[in-house]
């Protein structure tokens, strides 16, 4: 399911020696991709922008006891990140996900059953050097 990015098109944010500089072309990015490739401390860098900007918000494994789709459905125009998404998300909430055109979505995991995507929808993660820095951004998984 190819739609257009409802809140950024674009994310950037340093950490240290990191640079996460992600370009998104759907409303619902599906990031997977081996062990080790960087996908969590991502996350992390992520997570620590949440703090700052309330237009992101960040679900991982810790929120695990939370009603994360009673807590999607009640906000608009966020830039919802998910990681270990095979561990949180249940069918209800991947087809509320799928259908969800008020925010975007940043899914991190193996598994992008019954999210009614395409390829489209699928990247990887890619690092590489540029000086000091180790750069991280997405491409096409496929």
């Amino acid at each position: 399911m190819k739609s257009k990015p409802v809140v950024t098109g674009h994310f950037t944010t340093v950490h240290t020696s990191f640079l996460v500089d992600f370009e998104f072309t759907n409303n619902i990015t599906i990031l997977t991709g081996d062990s080790g490739t960087g996908k969590t401390a991502v996350f992390s860098f992520i997570r620590e922008c949440a703090a700052v900007n309330s237009d992101i918000i960040c679900f991982n494994y810790l929120d695990y006891q939370k009603d994360i789709r009673e807590i999607i459905s009640r906000v608009e125009g966020k830039l919802i990140v998910i990681d270990n998404a095979d561990i949180l998300l249940d069918d209800d909430i991947r087809k509320y996900i799928s259908l969800d055109g008020r925010n975007q979505y940043l899914i991190i995991g193996r598994n992008p059953r019954n999210l009614f995507t395409t390829r489209e929808n699928l990247f990887e993660m890619v690092s590489r050097r540029a000086g000091e820095q180790t750069v991280f951004s997405i491409k096409p998984y496929l």
